[in-house]
This record gives structure tokens, C-alpha cells and sequence, in this order.
């Protein structure tokens, strides 16, 4: 058994009755947990198959499952059930599918699956115009979790848009039954209706589970504490580990004060407080106890160490978004090159996804890999993508795969069954797909119209080749790739079909860095030998570094981090870079209007809503501040690009309640002469890196 501390040692040991565990950043919580596990099976010989634990993620259950098997080996942990909450759902469903009302053999839909089904109903709704199936489905989930079932959705409803929306609710749950399927809400509230309405059910599952542990159980909702309270009946053998000031996840139903509610249901409930850190230095956490102490907390709590106070944190202002990302990189390069700072050391972290992309394009300009979790990678983005495409058949005609992208991108009324006729045209006579539409005989296959729209396409790709590949001074593949795009109306396209003006406004940004990526390796290229690289080399070039981007996170761990707060949590890095500290991004701009609605998404760019509110904004920043062990820098701008304009920016009022005797603040926009150096050695790596390459 490892070593525990006294506070850790009391959560471990106490059987006596019902237990909540207030576990601070960085105090060991997932090491009491599978300690416990551990002192239930061997001290007091409780059997492991009556053990269960849950949490909220796969990987945290495997991680935990993985670290109880080291403490129990073999017999020892047999039998032992650790999942994540919607796992264990679907076991107990499994096992009697009458029982929650559905058929052997149900089906699972996934978010995709219900958005086809809310589609299908707002086609001729009045709803459609105001509302999108993504919003619909997250109201539906936020009745779910707290229970409310249609009936109560419709009867509750404030106004004529609640009513509206309980009666696709009512609609969803018909077809939910007529297809015996079930969405992912159901895996929590069917199993606490059945047992909260069959006494013998309810016993049963009591019975078979002795001793239930729970993780970060400030993230449950409202269906998960009753799915709690329901499993561990009147004798409340249970151990919960929760932090009300890391609960993030109000959007998604998250209840904090479901810790505060244990002790109305449960009067005997023993708190154990942990709170030594054991992953940043002393000046971290004072920023991080000074922070969250702006906040109304159901249990107060201080966080220490005894790591030692560590160097001060550092707040960097900048001119504006590409200024900040270029500081960021530039010191994370000279980190590496001077200090031997291990890439997969440091990690850049920010409020929302769309803040990555001027990150992307500094590190990627200095040659320093990172990886991009909680977010899409420049690579995988639709619009990065179609382009990609486009350069692959202007380079190769003979790229079917790129072809079968671009086809109907921008809508050129080419649909799947003209496409599987072309494909099997062009089989039989051994043909690329793009050679095929301009071969004799295709008409004789195909309808005229449809025939004629892949000859045009055909032909202008043919044209962009041709333009691309011509030899001489005036050779020019990046303006032929230009033009190619122009002739579409790639932008046009995005405008059209992007979901907001932002959305929109995002995409054409990429297709820039894109195109204005493809020109810098030309330009280098020739000024590396004077010889005039090629579109197939620049594109072979750029389809390297998206294989190499693709690559598994484990294959290649040395890489910058780069990921949103929420994807954060749970998470550490010795080396921390928190971005964007101001106004309308941390806190959030949604936490500062009273008008927002509450729909979001995780990392978003979409309001957290009013519920949430700056409170919860903190809490966010407190997370970020404690993924910290050594370092932590804090990034500002002066100026932010938002909605196509120049907007000046307010620094975030966290920063004013942090200690300003443990900050270095540089109010210069400047590079210092150190970041000059930093930036001249990044520089330098690169270069001897795009000559090794030749």
C-alpha cells in the first residue's frame, strides 16, 4: 500500500458509514479511491465483485481500473467493477431490458443518430428557423437529467418556445420506443426509474453492491445523484470524491451542490478534507487559493505544498492574437533548445477552440510539434481538407480518393448515384475518375445534365494543371491554385454553409493559412537551391505533415499540448502557457450577458449561458492555474480580431485578483532581448531543419 497522509488515511480507513471526500487539485484523490478499493477486499474482506466504482470517463476508469491492479493482484481483484457511469447503465439494462421498458437486442443511438431524428421533425416545424437540432437535442438532455419526462416538460413549460420544444421531446421519446432504442441520457434515467419504482429491483441491485466509490462527483447531474442515492439505499455505504471549486461543467448538467445535498439525505455523513497539493510549487497555489477565494464555496479549503515556493508566474501583454502566439512559440522553442525542456513538457491552454489556430501556425512555422487535444487539428478541418484535395488533383489526376471529396464541393448537383455510375464507367475501362468524365461514350451512361457537370469539372481542373505546371519565369503553381479557388468560389461556399458568420469567418481563415503556408515553402524552395519546387512537391510536402500530425498521441509524446481548460481537467504539465486573459474570453463573453441562452458545447465558441456564470468562469481559470507543477505564464492582448474587425481588449478581472507580489507582469508588447534571442534560435532550428529535409 503506498504511503498516505493523515487526511488521505482517514478517507482510506473510514467504513463506518456514509462518506464525502473534498479532494483540492493535485491531493491524490484517485489514489484514495483505488487505495480504499484495495483496504475494502484485503482489511476488511468485503468480496471485489461487491465493490463498485464509477466515474465519468473511459480513460479515467481504465486508468483506475490499471492502478488497482497493482495494488490487488490476481484473485485478490476479481470480479471488481470499475466504469464509467453510462457503462454501468448499460450493464443493468442489459440485464433486464423489461424491466426499463425496452426489447432484448435494443439499440444505443448515438448524438448523431437523435440529430437525423430532430431533423426529420423540424423539416416543416415552425421551430426550424429559430432553432437547430444540436440545441433541440440539448434541451431534451438537460429535461433528462433532471428527470422530467415530457408530460412534466409540457405542463412546466414558461412559454410557447417551451411548450414547442416539449412537444419534440414527446416526439423523440416516440420514436426512441417504436425503434426500441434508447439515447445516452436513458442509460442513467431508465436504471433510476426502475429503481426508484420497483422495491424488489432496488434491493437486488442494494444487495449486490456492498460498498460504492465514486469520482469527481461534483461533475453529476441531477438523474446521476438519485442513480447514487437509489445504489446505496438507507445504509449509504459509499465513498464520494469531489471538488466544488473544479466543478466546469454547469452546461452539461453538472450540479455541484449535489455535495452540499448528501448531507440532507444522509445526517451521519463524515468530510475528510484534503488539501496538501502535491503537484505545483507554493506561488502557484497562492495564485490558485487567491483566485478561487473570490467564489462562495460549500467547503472552504486551502490549498499547500511542501514542493517549495517555486519562481514567480509571469503575465505576458501583447499586441494582438498572432503577437501572442508567436511570443508563446518562440519561448517554447528556445525552452527546448537552451534548457532542454522536453516539448511534452509544456502545454498551451485556452478557453476556446478557435483560439488554437494562431498557435497552430506559429509552432508549425518554427518546426516545434505539438498536438492539439479537445479540438480539431488544422489537418482534419473540413476546409483544410477540400483544399488539400483540390492541390492533390491538381498535382496527381489520378488521386480518386480526392476526387470522390471534391465532386459536389461547392454543389455542382453531383450526387452519390452519379458518382457510383462514374466509378464503374470508369472501372471498366481502367480510368481515374477525373480522366472518365471526359472520355467518348460517358453520356451513354449517365443523364446529359449530370455528364456535363463532370466534363466541366474535368476540364477545369485541367486548366488550373496546366496553369500549375507550365515552366519558366512566370511559372506560378500558387496562383493557379488561387485562381482554381477563386473560379469555385471556395468562399462562397464557406459563407453559405457554415452555421454563423464566426463559423464562416474561421474556415476562410484556415484556407489562408493554407494557402499562405503553400507559398512560404515555395518561396523558401527557392531560395534554399533557386530551383522552382513544384505543386506536387509542396503538396507531397504538406501531406507528410498531415500523416505525421495524424499519428497516434502515444507514438509521439514529445509534443506541445495544445487543448481547451476543459479538456484540461485532470490533467498536469510542468510547464503551463495560459492564454487569451481577458474579457469576453476568460471570463468568457457568455458568463457576462444576461440575454444568453444555455446552450454550449465543451471548448466552444458559443455561450456558457447565464447559469453558469462567472463563478463558474473562475473555477475554469482555477483549473488552468492548477494544471501548473513549475512555470506558469499568463498571455494577454491588447487587440483581438473578432467578427472580421480590430476590437481592444480588457485584460480579465481574474487577473486583478490574483497577488500581484507573486506575478511578473512585462507590460511591454516588445520582444525583451531574451525573447529576441528565442526567436532568432527558433529561427535558425528551422532553417537547419528545412535543410535537412532536402
Amino acid at each position: 500500500m503506498p504511503t498516505l497522509n493523515p487526511r488521505q488515511a482517514e478517507a482510506v480507513e473510514h467504513i463506518g458509514g456514509p462518506l464525502l471526500v473534498i479532494a483540492g487539485a493535485g491531493s491524490g484523490k484517485t489514489r484514495v479511491i483505488t487505495c480504499k478499493i484495495a483496504h475494502l477486499v484485503r482489511a476488511r474482506r468485503l468480496a471485489p465483485n461487491a465493490i463498485l466504482a464509477l466515474t465519468f470517463t473511459n480513460k479515467a476508469a481504465r486508468e483506475m481500473k490499471a492502478r488497482v491492479g497493482k495494488l490487488l493482484r490476481g484473485r485478490d481483484g476479481r470480479g471488481l467493477k470499475v466504469s464509467t457511469f453510462h457503462a454501468f447503465g448499460l450493464n443493468l439494462m442489459r440485464r433486464e431490458p423489461a424491466s426499463v421498458g425496452l426489447r432484448p437486442g435494443f439499440s444505443l443511438f448515438d448524438p448523431e443518430d437523435g440529430a437525423t431524428l430532430v431533423k426529420a421533425y423540424l423539416r416543416e416545424h415552425a421551430l426550424a428557423e429559430v432553432v437547430s437540432p444540436a440545441a433541440v437535442l440539448g434541451r431534451i438532455s438537460r429535461w433528462k437529467s433532471e428527470l422530467i419526462d415530457p408530460v412534466l416538460a409540457a405542463t412546466t413549460a414558461e412559454d410557447d418556445f417551451e411548450a414547442a420544444l416539449a412537444g419534440l421531446y414527446a416526439k423523440y421519446e416516440q420514436s426512441l420506443a417504436a425503434y426500441n432504442s434508447c439515447d445516452f441520457d436513458d442509460l442513467i434515467i431508465r436504471p433510476v426509474r426502475l429503481l426508484r419504482d420497483d422495491a424488489d429491483a432496488r434491493e437486488r441491485w442494494q444487495n449486490r453492491i456492498r460498498h460504492l466509490l465514486v469520482d469527481e462527483y461534483q461533475d453529476t447531474n441531477g438523474a446521476q445523484y438519485e442513480l447514487v442515492r437509489l445504489l446505496a439505499g438507507p445504509r449509504g455505504a459509499f465513498t464520494v470524491v469531489g471538488d466544488d471549486d473544479q466543478s466546469i461543467y454547469a452546461w452539461r448538467g453538472a450540479r455541484p451542490d449535489n455535495l452540499a445535498r448528501l448531507r440532507d439525505h444522509y445526517p451521519s455523513l463524515k468530510v475528510v478534507m484534503m488539501e496538501q497539493n502535491y503537484r505545483s510549487s507554493g506561488r502557484i497555489l497562492k495564485l490558485a487559493n487567491s483566485l478561487i477565494g473570490h467564489n462562495p464555496h460549500l467547503f472552504d479549503k486551502r490549498l499547500w505544498c511542501e514542493l517549495g515556493p517555486g519562481e514567480p508566474a509571469r503575465v505576458l501583454v501583447c499586441r494582438d492574437e498572432t503577437n501572442e502566439a508567436e511570443r508563446v512559440a518562440a519561448e517554447i522553442q528556445h525552452a527546448h533548445l537552451t534548457r532542454d525542456r522536453p516539448y511534452g513538457s509544456m502545454a498551451v491552454l485556452y478557453r476556446s477552440n478557435h483560439q488554437a489556430r494562431p498557435f497552430e501556425q506559429a509552432l508549425r512555422s518554427l518546426g516545434v510539434p505539438y498536438f492539439l487535444s479537445g479540438g480539431t487539428s488544422f489537418f482534419a478541418r473540413a476546409e483544410v481538407k477540400d483544399i488539400m484535395a483540390y492541390l492533390r488533383l491538381l498535382a496527381n489526376p489520378a488521386d480518386d480518393a480526392a476526387f470522390l471529396r471534391i465532386a459536389n464541393v461547392p454543389r455542382r448537383e453531383i450526387g452519390p448515384s452519379t458518382m457510383q455510375q462514374l466509378a464503374d464507367f470508369a472501372g471498366k475501362r481502367g480510368l481515374p475518375l477525373a480522366d472518365a468524365c471526359t472520355a467518348p461514350h460517358l453520356s451513354e451512361h449517365l443523364p446529359n445534365r449530370q455528364a456535363q457537370r463532370l466534363r466541366e469539372l474535368a476540364e477545369l481542373l485541367a486548366e488550373h494543371r496546366a496553369q500549375a505546371s507550365a515552366t519558366g519565369a512566370h511559372a506560378n503553381p500558387i496562383a493557379a491554385a488561387r485562381d482554381l479557388l477563386g473560379r469555385i468560389d471556395y468562399a462562397g461556399w464557406c459563407r453559405d454553409n457554415a452555421p454563423s458568420r464566426a463559423a464562416a469567418e474561421r474556415r476562410l481563415g484556415n484556407v489562408n493559412d493554407l494557402m499562405a503556408w503553400l507559398a512560404r515553402l515555395h518561396t523558401e524552395a527557392a531560395a534554399g537551391d533557386g530551383r522552382l519546387a513544384t505543386l506536387a512537391d509542396l503538396v507531397a510536402r504538406l501531406t507528410l505533415l498531415d500523416v505525421l500530425e495524424r499519428q497516434d498521441e502515444a507514438e509521439a509524446a514529445d509534443r506541445v499540448h495544445l487543448m481547451t481548460l476543459h479538456a484540461a481537467k485532470g490533467l498536469e504539465f510542468p510547464h503551463v502557457y495560459l492564454v487569451g486573459m481577458e474579457e469576453e474570453l476568460l471570463p468568457h463573453r457568455g458568463s457576462l450577458d444576461d440575454t444568453t441562452d444555455e446552450t454550449t458545447a465543451e471548448g466552444g465558441d458559443e455561450p456558457a449561458g447565464r447559469d453558469a456564470g462567472i463563478d463558474e468562469e473562475r473555477r475554469l481559470c482555477y483549473v488552468g492555474i492548477t494544471r501548473a507543477r513549475q512555470s506558469l505564464t499568463f498571455t494577454r492582448a491588447r487587440r483581438r480580431r473578432r467578427f472580421g474587425e480590430t476590437v481592444r481588449c480588457a485584460p480579465s478581472r481574474f487577473l486583478a485578483e490574483l497577488p500581484a507580489a507573486e506575478l511578473h507582469q512585462s507590460g511591454s508588447t516588445e520582444r525583451t532581448d531574451e525573447e529576441a534571442r528565442a526567436h532568432g534560435s527558433a529561427q535558425l532550428a528551422a532553417l537547419r531543419g528545412l535543410l535537412a529535409d532536402r
